[in-house]
Parts: C-alpha cells; sequence; structure tokens
C-alpha cells in the first residue's frame, strides 16, 4: 500500500468513525430531550461526586500536560498565557465541581411555556422551549471548559461532541472518561449523549454533517472561529477573542477606577474577559496615570502607552497592532482620549464586542457610553472580569458569544435551547376560518402553561 492509498484509508477510517459518534449523539439526543429534570440533576451530582473523588488522577494526568506546555515555552511555541490555561489545582477542581453542582440547581431550561395564545375558544397555541438537539464544541485549551460545557449540555436535554486542544488532552480524557462512567451508572441518562473527538480529521468531518448536527461553538481566535464559519454550514455560535476596555471617565471616582483597573487585568490576565487596553479622559490623566502604571509595574504588568500617556509616565510606547490585541497576559495598552465620544469611537473601532466598561460618578455619561457601545456586555463601575456565566448566576458557560443571533454574551442553558409550537384544539379545521362565512380567530395571549393533551391556563 502506497502513502497515498494509506493517507486515504485513515481519512475514511476518521469519516466513518465521527459518523458513527454522530449517529450515536442523534439518537441520544431524542431519548435525552424527553429526560426528567430530575433524573438530569442527578447525572450532574453524580458527575460532581465522581471528579471529587478522583482528584489524584485527574492532576496527574493534567501533570502530563502542563510538562509538554512547559517544555513548548521554554521553545517558544506557546506562551505563558496557553500554559496558565492549561494548569489545574485541588482548588480549580473544587471549583469545576461547585460549577457542575450550581447547573444542577439551575432551574429547568425545558418545557417552559414562553407565549401562549388562544385561536379560538378551545384552541390554543403554546411556544414551549426544547434542546437544540446535537451540539459540536470545539474548545481551547483550558480543561475545565470541556466539564463546563458538557454539563451544560446534559441539563439542557443537548447531546455534545467534544473537541478540546491537543495541549491538553491528557486531562481532557480523565475528564471525559470520568463524565462519560458517572453518567453510565445513572440508568436513565442514554449512552452516546457525549463523545469525545481528538483528531482534527474528525472535526473537518464533523463540518460536513449539516443535517445532523444542529449547532457548533467554537471557542478560540477570530480566525479560528472565521474558519469555522468558512467552512460549514451549520449554525456557528461563535466565541472570539475578548479585546475588553476600560474607560476612566472624566468623572469617575479615581480610586474605584484603579481597583477596577487593576482587578481587571491582573485578577487573572489569561482569559478573554481580562482588559486589554485602558481609555482614560485627558482631564483626569495626569492624576490617574502615575498611580495605576505603578500598581501594574508592581504587579509585573507591560505597560504600553500612546505619546499622550508616555508625556504623563515612563511606559513602553504602544504601537497601532496594540489596539486590537488580545494579550492573554500581564500586559496592558493604554491610551488618553479628549472625551467620551472618543473613547466610544475606540472601542468601536478595535473592540470585539466582548466586554467593556466605563468608570463614571455620571448616570447620564454612563448611559450615553453603554448605549453606543456595540458590546454583548457593556459595564458601569465594575471590572470586565465579571462578563461570566457563573459570575452572571447562569451556572456556567458554553462560551460568550461576541455576534448578535440566537445567544449574545455569556451562553448558559437558555442559549442551549430552542422552541416550537404545541397547539391544543378540539377537533378544529382551517376550513371553518376560510371563505364568506369565516369565523374570526381571536388572536388573545394568555397567562398559561402547556400540558400535553390538555389545554391549561393560570
Amino acid at each position: 500500500m502506497t502513502d497515498h492509498d494509506t493517507d486515504e484509508q485513515n481519512h475514511s477510517d476518521a469519516q466513518n468513525h465521527t459518523d458513527e459518534q454522530v449517529r450515536a449523539a442523534q439518537s441520544a439526543a431524542l431519548e435525552l430531550a424527553k429526560l426528567s429534570e430530575q433524573s438530569r440533576n442527578d447525572a450532574l451530582r453524580a458527575i460532581a461526586d465522581a471528579i471529587d473523588a478522583r482528584h489524584d488522577e485527574i492532576l496527574a494526568a493534567n501533570e502530563k500536560d502542563v510538562t509538554e506546555g512547559e517544555r513548548l515555552l521554554e521553545q517558544g511555541e506557546y506562551t505563558q498565557a496557553l500554559v496558565d490555561r492549561l494548569k489545574l489545582s485541588p482548588s480549580k477542581l473544587n471549583s469545576i465541581t461547585e460549577m457542575v453542582r450550581s447547573v444542577a440547581e439551575q432551574d429547568d431550561p425545558l418545557g417552559k411555556t414562553l407565549e401562549a395564545r388562544e385561536l379560538d375558544e378551545d384552541l390554543e397555541l403554546y411556544k414551549v422551549a426544547v434542546p437544540i438537539g446535537v451540539v459540536g464544541s470545539v474548545f481551547e485549551s483550558r480543561p475545565d471548559a470541556l466539564v463546563q460545557i458538557a454539563a451544560l449540555c446534559l441539563k439542557s436535554g443537548n447531546a455534545v461532541l467534544l473537541k478540546g486542544g491537543s495541549e491538553a488532552s491528557h486531562s481532557n480524557r480523565i475528564l471525559f472518561d470520568i463524565i462519560r462512567e458517572a453518567t453510565e451508572a445513572a440508568a436513565d441518562v442514554p449512552d452516546g449523549w457525549a463523545h469525545l473527538v481528538e483528531a482534527r480529521e474528525d472535526v473537518d468531518r464533523m463540518l460536513e454533517l449539516d443535517e445532523s448536527i444542529d449547532l457548533l461553538m467554537p471557542r478560540g481566535s477570530s480566525a479560528f472561529v472565521q474558519y469555522i464559519q468558512d467552512n460549514t454550514s451549520i449554525p456557528v455560535l461563535g466565541h472570539t477573542e475578548g479585546i475588553c476596555h476600560v474607560y476612566v471617565d472624566r468623572d469617575a471616582d479615581l480610586s474605584m477606577a484603579a481597583d477596577i483597573a487593576f482587578d481587571a487585568k491582573v485578577q487573572y490576565p489569561a482569559v478573554c474577559n481580562a482588559v486589554e487596553t485602558l481609555l482614560v479622559h485627558e482631564s483626569v490623566a495626569a492624576d490617574f496615570l502615575p498611580d495605576i502604571v505603578a500598581r501594574y509595574e508592581e504587579a509585573g504588568v507591560e505597560v504600553r502607552g500612546d505619546e499622550r500617556v508616555r508625556e504623563l509616565v515612563d511606559v513602553e510606547a504602544a504601537t497601532e497592532e496594540d489596539w486590537s490585541t488580545e494579550y492573554g497576559d500581564l500586559v496592558v495598552s493604554v491610551r488618553v482620549v479628549d472625551s467620551l465620544e472618543d473613547a466610544v469611537d475606540h472601542v468601536t473601532t478595535y473592540g470585539s464586542k466582548h466586554t467593556d466598561s466605563i468608570v463614571t460618578e455620571d448616570a447620564d455619561r454612563a448611559g450615553r457610553f453603554m448605549r453606543s457601545v456595540d458590546s454583548a456586555s457593556v459595564f458601569h463601575n465594575a471590572s470586565t472580569r465579571f462578563a461570566d456565566g457563573y459570575r452572571f448566576g447562569l451556572g456556567a458557560e458554553v462560551g460568550i458569544s461576541t455576534g448578535k443571533i440566537h445567544a449574545r454574551g455569556p451562553v448558559g442553558l437558555e442559549g442551549l435551547t430552542t422552541y416550537k409550537y404545541h397547539l391544543e384544539g378540539d377537533g378544529h379545521l382551517v376550513a371553518t376560518y376560510a371563505g364568506e362565512d369565516a369565523k374570526p380567530y381571536t388572536h388573545r395571549e394568555f397567562e398559561g402553561t402547556w400540558t400535553p393533551g390538555r389545554r391549561s391556563r393560570d
């Protein structure tokens, strides 16, 4: 067999493997959609208990990934931010299980009556929340992302294909195995509701299966998300880079502004909701910049400023590229602006529609900024680091959508549901409402909850 024949055989094997996984996921999704809330919650708690019981195994697997990551960091192939995202610890694992239990405690997203409308007497239409179906998620180096996504998909009744980065392969495998074994022990959870995808060829095959996969959720760089969007006809809910801003207004409490700017950069710089650019109104720049730059430098942050910043503090020069860069590290770019409008223009030009914050004591100016900035999350007097599904009370998130269709911002359980219409009648015929003697529709909204087989009004 030639090398070409071998490559073709490997490609065919990968296609067959992926096709089998997707068929199993489709079958499981139909069963999962009917699973009771109690069964889904019990399975989630079983996952949390299993992770708690196997810390040593998880940390041993994670150490392999981190060791390899540090080797590649020394060779210049990885960044420190990527290695930081890889690392797990006992406290991190405790946070993961707390997140899973939090998802279990969320209200059931399925079966909710979103709208109820009477079309005529005893003819009632209900709009009801249901799962999306089969979800494919391709995500970055953070192993905890696998658990977050799996937990949210289980709670929302969706089957899921999980493709993590090769840099976290050992961590992803052990976490997936724990999740699979915990849910296999739960008699009600259908086999095949979750699958681990590891090969790049499997991802390429997933992109072709538009009749079988209902939604793709890539988490990564803008270029990566764009690649997914350009190579599939499956709907894509993109989680792209976070070029987040904090704008310190002329009417800001400067002590508060310094605390917010520091927290937004230093508390955890490797994540997408960390601030990358600090904008400062010219009227407060001379008072504000020396103190915040000193705090940043004491924390090991490299500060890059425009010419007006560098007239006030001794920092590196910012380039045009800095304004559109997601550092994911202890680096921040700083610019002095002449007005609130200039701050908005900068965010509009260079931002990624993720999260931006204004610090000001003037409510009117805060409102102008928040209405003008077209980002998924816009904050007033708060750190950008609050842009997170858990902190928003969503239990967790599958990602932060910077687009505008279907779901936006931290995507939790609601973002993993769609709806369908249930019509309850009593022998009603369309002919009754057509022709010269047509009976009129009532089309009255009412408070009601759909119950199978019978009409129900609150």
